[in-house]
């Protein structure tokens, strides 16, 4: 088992920056992919990035250039730096983690950009 914890999120100005982050405890030698997604009010659950343990990336086209995945391996910890946020990237994220035939979710962390 590998449990979550997310950090970071909170309201910020369009064009501002924030920096989230989810701890990863437990089974975590078995970690394959770490990621974001994230849900805004009346939408489905959306990918944001991801990284494989090797380090790795893919993010969703409506965040590169202004998001940046990173992990590290020694804390278990993956971030998420947004940078040049909008008001469409106002959701509640999520630390997703895959490791062996399983994955985990964080509880969720909101993010709010005003306009």
């Amino acid at each position: 088992q590998v449990q979550l914890v997310e950090s970071g999120g909170g309201l910020v100005q369009a064009g501002g920056s924030l920096r989230l982050s989810c701890a990863a405890s437990g089974s975590t030698f078995s970690i394959i992919l770490m990621g974001w997604y994230r849900q805004a009010p009346g939408n489905q659950r959306e990918l944001v990035a991801t990284i494989f343990s090797g380090g790795s990336t893919n993010y969703a086209d409506s965040v590169k250039g202004r998001f940046t995945i990173s992990r590290d391996n020694a804390k278990n910890t993956v971030y998420l730096q947004m940078n040049s946020l909008k008001p469409e990237d106002t959701a509640v994220y999520y630390c997703n983690v895959r490791y062996g035939l399983s994955q985990a979710w964080g509880q969720g962390t909101q993010v709010t950009v005003s306009s």
